[in-house]
């Protein structure tokens, strides 16, 4: 049986989502139902963001909402047509002004031209010539293109439709395209299994991102997301949420997340068993407990600092003590043993904490002590900041190794810098292991898309 192709699928999926909405009448949002257009899941940590800032404005509306995932390029048509309420899919707020009306801006990023190694890369759009470019299309990044032409008419680019900008990198990274156009973000969540794409220059002007409604829109709407985005702008809502999806994201360097996947090839299956056992345990995510266990150890159960904390979850004989643990070299004692132990500081953050920053607060206190992630709790409320929150900590966390500010603090001197940034890899190395884990089970292969290794294993060589 003929499987049916990538983009057709998607086609015929949002198709269908939309056929349903057609179905009938847009739902007065007034009612207390919003129906949203929301990237397709393939867009990754951009769609999970669109999709919870959605959800907590229907919040404030105090309604249900129907996401309808959709490409891009068909957006502006559902939305003449009234298919949904609004469009919330980082499209650049410069465009379509005849047809289509934006709210405000929640996000400014760069457009670039990104091709793979080579010794004549391009550093302007007359340099293109004999490249091929690649772009998804009705994205934000074909706008910047559009616009370009009418100074470069020579221009020419292939807008694809059913991919993501991701994909679009990967074909770069294989060798299959010379070179795709993606924002910033999206540049820097592919670098992180893609070494060998290399920004060549960024094209037009930033794009500020924002939702987009018909040009019909009931103004009553419009003037709530106003409300809406003004509010979480000022209460720190929104910088916590971008911080939740992209402020890790430029953490690690090109030759760390080499190694990384690197070593998901080579160690990881050997005890990728007992990740799962601790996460059956604890109900901790198995693979951030690998992630945890890879940013301490590097999945060397040997493993030994000069401060004698050892093992694969580099516990310190106190806490190996307090967990039962017999052998800290032993692989399986110790990333159980890890995993309770993170499950427990969880345990003990107030209940008001919510996730994912109940999770973050706990690796802190994972690396330097829970009496230390009290003390920067303080330290940040001090300071203006949101205690529960680990986007305004982490600001002041590094704070705890000055005297001027640990001596006036409960459990004095720690090493705060060093939690901070155990933390953000954490993030990075979890994000990169999800991403790993869906495209095996996808492709019901190997633990890792091979694909995604070889680029990387050309950095180490």
């Amino acid at each position: 049986m003929h499987s049916t192709p990538r983009y057709f699928r998607a086609t015929l999926i949002s198709l269908c989502l939309l056929l349903t909405a057609c179905g009938q009448s847009l739902p007065e949002w007034r009612n207390g139902k919003l129906v949203v257009i929301v990237p397709e899941s393939s867009w990754g940590a951009r769609a999970e963001f669109e999709r919870e800032l959605v959800q907590l404005f229907a919040d404030h509306l105090h309604s249900s909402v129907e996401l309808i995932p959709s490409p891009q390029d068909k957006i502006d048509r559902s939305l003449r047509r009234h298919h949904a309420h609004f469009a919330a899919a980082s499209l650049r707020s410069e465009i379509n002004i005849d047809s289509l009306h934006f709210g405000p801006s929640y996000q400014t990023v760069r457009e670039q031209v990104i091709c793979g190694r080579t010794p004549r890369l391009p550093r302007k759009i007359a340099e293109l010539s004999g490249n091929s470019l690649t772009v998804v299309a009705g994205s934000a990044q074909e706008t910047s293109l559009r616009e370009l032409r009418d100074r470069s008419p020579n221009l020419q680019w292939e807008a694809r439709r059913g991919l993501s900008a991701s994909e679009l990198l990967q074909e770069v990274a294989d060798g299959t395209a010379d070179c795709a156009v993606a924002n910033e973000l999206q540049v820097a969540d592919a670098r992180n299994y893609y070494a060998n794409l290399v920004t060549a220059f960024d094209i037009g002007t930033p794009s500020r991102l924002a939702w987009a409604f018909s040009r019909d829109v009931d103004p009553d709407l419009l003037r709530e997301a106003k409300t809406f985005f003004a509010r979480i702008q000022q209460d720190g809502t929104l910088n916590r949420l971008l911080d939740r999806y992209y402020g890790h994201r430029n953490r690690l360097k090109q030759i760390d997340a080499a190694a990384f996947v690197t070593s998901t090839e080579r160690d990881l299956p050997e005890y990728r068993s007992l990740f799962q056992e601790a996460a059956d345990l604890t109900s901790i995510d198995w693979r951030l407990l690998a992630a945890l266990a890879y940013q301490e150890s590097q999945w060397d159960p040997l493993a030994t600092s000069y401060t004698n904390v050892r093992g694969m979850m580099m516990l310190t004989e106190d806490t190996a003590d307090r967990m039962g643990v017999k052998n800290r070299l032993d692989p399986r004692e110790s990333i159980i043993a890890g995993a309770k132990y993170l499950a427990l500081l969880k345990e003990q953050m107030p209940d008001r904490i919510p996730e994912p920053d109940r999770t973050w607060l706990a690796l802190a206190a994972y690396n330097q002590g829970y009496g230390h992630l009290e003390d920067a709790r303080i330290l940040t409320t001090r300071n203006g900041g949101n205690p529960d929150s680990w986007t305004d900590i982490k600001k002041w966390m590094p704070l705890l190794n000055q005297p001027g500010y640990y001596e006036t603090l409960k459990y004095g001197y720690a090493r705060g810098g060093e939690a901070v940034i155990l933390v953000e890899s954490i993030r990075s190395y979890y994000d990169m292991l999800k991403r790993l884990d869906s495209e095996s089970v996808a492709a019901e292969t190997k633990p890792i898309s091979y694909s995604l290794i070889e680029p990387l294993k050309r950095l180490l060589r």
